[in-house]
């Protein structure tokens, strides 16, 4: 293939038709120019350059104008993109300076956060087609004894000038937590706190056996060991007896049980199956982009719903604690409550817009609006797992075993949130944010995963700094490394500060709580890491009551029972090629 350029070339003396004899160059003098280049004259003369470009230098060339053109654009994107903080537009810049192929293959796939245009639009229409957030919980006022707890008695120790509201010093969290779903927070709940995982799952059972309308679930990981197995029967017996049940599972996480006999059992049982954000072929979903959206996006929350009546939120998945497929840090320590109240409704909210989402066809919305028969049949609890109305007939119904002291019997004010990467930017980090700033007394908080932003680890420490007693467990021995290496990296700081950390021993710390004062807790799916801030569909449960605050605070203790303090000294007798990983790592943090 052969290429002239054009130029000018200059040169003093004679020229003889030997002067550029020495380069593979030839030169064609205009004709009426030749005589001139005898004489001992300065020749501007134009040239024709011959340079012979072979097919592979071509296509290396043009491969490498691809690149260039790419390697800019997708800079220009990271730096444009709206709702990115700036240390996430460093990262990945240098990611797509510093590896030039791996870079940029690693930001198409994993630069932007997108479940699919598809998704969003059908995500949009679900909501659209439900009862606003605010009208879900509407202030209902409950009276009337029965034996048992009232759930709508009022608390009598209110305080602040809305005494069916929360107390006027939290009442700015529960401002936030609305921003956020559009949720209020609503009294008149009862809860109780499951001794441990395997009771979490015998009084989940217990409740769907006593289910008489509708029983509806949705887990990140559900396993087809023992105690999934245990669940999915009770859905086939409910189903059978004639209770509408449905059932979400993710795609990616419960892919052992959607694969299993025991999802086609469910299935013809009569049990309505979703499987939430459809992976398919992961690598053919993360190349199809925006289009598909990318398959590491998850869908990350906890709910069961039982008659609108009864829900349960934590960090549990449907799971024997063995946790079989990371069977090598078991036993995977959780948390559960069982919350009996308007909070159900929220949750129930909360399902339906996923369903939905994924079945247009089956409308969940007439399940939210209000009736009149709740205004005229409170609902009444006669001991726990005992729902009934007044004038029914409670005796069909199985007793959920309660542990000592696991109860709380006085009526809880609740606010539910679902956050993921549809809902407004930094709704997750913003709420643990002003969750730390609230503290006046003592913070504690357990995380699996802790790779804050920034101002989340700022608002730890200074909430430290300004005297209250702050506390955070993590598990010593995590189930991702790179998440650990991220976490240690902040130890010294939040150490300076005067952050006491303590590293659970006894298995994988999985339970994500805060609790703050004595007073307010938070509990559900989203960890204090960058995938449940930005990735990940997560719910919570905002709770203000001493009593079920006081139980997840005992549990808080008996996880630092089995807890080892971590010390300056300890971070600073760490060597240095252990530090520069941990760092390094973090680094990464925005990309990962």
């Amino acid at each position: 293939m052969i290429q002239y350029v054009s130029s000018f070339l200059y040169s003093y003396g004679p020229v003889n038709g030997k002067l550029f004899q020495n380069v593979n160059w030839h030169l064609r003098l205009h004709p009426q120019r030749r005589d001139e280049a005898k004489s001992p004259l300065l020749v501007i003369a134009p040239a024709y350059v011959p340079i012979t470009v072979t097919q592979p230098q071509f296509l290396s060339l043009a491969l490498l104008l691809l690149h260039l053109t790419l390697q800019f654009g997708l800079i220009l994107r990271a730096l444009l993109r709206p709702h990115r903080e700036p240390s996430s537009r460093i990262a990945w810049v240098v990611v797509i300076l510093i590896f030039p192929v791996v870079g940029i293959l690693a930001y198409l796939l994993l630069g932007e956060v997108s479940i699919g245009r598809r998704r969003v639009m059908n995500l949009a229409r679900s909501e659209a087609r439900l009862p606003s957030p605010a009208a879900v919980t509407a202030p209902v006022l409950l009276t009337g004894t029965l034996t048992g707890a009232l759930i709508g008695s009022r608390r009598p120790e209110r305080r602040g000038p809305d005494e069916n509201g929360p107390d006027e010093v939290y009442r700015p969290l529960f401002q936030v937590g609305q921003s956020i779903s559009g949720f209020g927070p609503c009294g008149g709940n009862q809860g109780r706190l499951a001794a441990d995982s395997d009771d979490a799952i015998t009084g989940l059972v217990a409740d769907i056996d006593a289910a008489r309308e509708l029983v509806h679930l949705l887990f990140y990981i559900w396993l087809p060991d023992g105690n999934g197995t245990r669940v999915a029967e009770a859905l086939i017996r409910a189903a059978r007896r004639g209770v509408t049940c449905r059932a979400m599972a993710d795609d990616l996480g419960s892919r052992l049980l959607i694969r299993s006999p025991l999802w086609a059992r469910m299935a013809e049982a009569g049990v309505r199956l979703v499987r939430a954000l459809p992976a398919g072929n992961p690598l053919l979903t993360s190349l199809m982009g925006p289009l598909r959206g990318r398959v590491d996006l998850r869908n990350h929350r906890k709910l069961a719903i039982i008659d609108q009546v009864i829900t349960w939120c934590g960090s549990q998945n449907c799971a024997d604690p063995a946790f079989t497929i990371k069977a090598r840090y078991a036993p995977w320590v959780d948390i559960l409550v069982r919350f009996e109240g308007p909070i159900a409704r929220q949750n129930q909210w909360l399902f339906a817009s996923d369903w939905m989402a994924h079945r247009p066809d089956d409308d969940l919305s007439g399940l939210l609006l209000p009736k009149a028969e709740d205004e005229q049949e409170p609902v009444f609890c006669q001991g726990p797992g005992k729902p009934s109305r007044p004038g029914g007939d409670p005796t069909h119904v199985q007793e959920t075993p309660v542990s000592p002291g696991s109860s709380s019997r006085g009526a809880i004010l609740a606010q539910a949130m679902g956050t993921g990467p549809t809902v407004r930017h930094a709704a997750m980090p913003e709420f643990f944010t002003s969750l730390m700033f609230a503290a006046r007394r003592e913070l504690t908080v357990t995380t699996p995963y802790y790779v804050p932003n920034e101002a989340m680890q700022a608002a730890l420490c200074a909430c430290a700094r300004r005297g209250v007693k702050t506390r955070i467990i993590l598990p010593a021995r995590n189930d991702s490394w790179v998440v650990a290496a991220a976490s240690r990296s902040y130890y010294e700081d939040l150490l300076a500060a005067g952050v006491e950390i303590h590293e659970y021993q006894a298995g994988l710390l999985h339970a994500k709580t805060l609790t703050l004062d004595g007073e307010i807790s938070l509990i559900g799916s989203a960890n204090m890491d960058r995938r449940s801030f930005d990735l990940n569909y997560e719910n919570n449960v905002l709770i203000q009551d001493q009593t079920l605050t006081t139980l997840i605070r005992q549990r808080q203790e008996d996880y630092l029972t089995h807890s080892r303090p971590v010390n300056s000294a300890t971070v600073a007798a760490w060597p240095g090629w252990r530090r520069l990983w941990n760092n390094a790592i973090a680094m990464l943090g925005p990309v990962l």
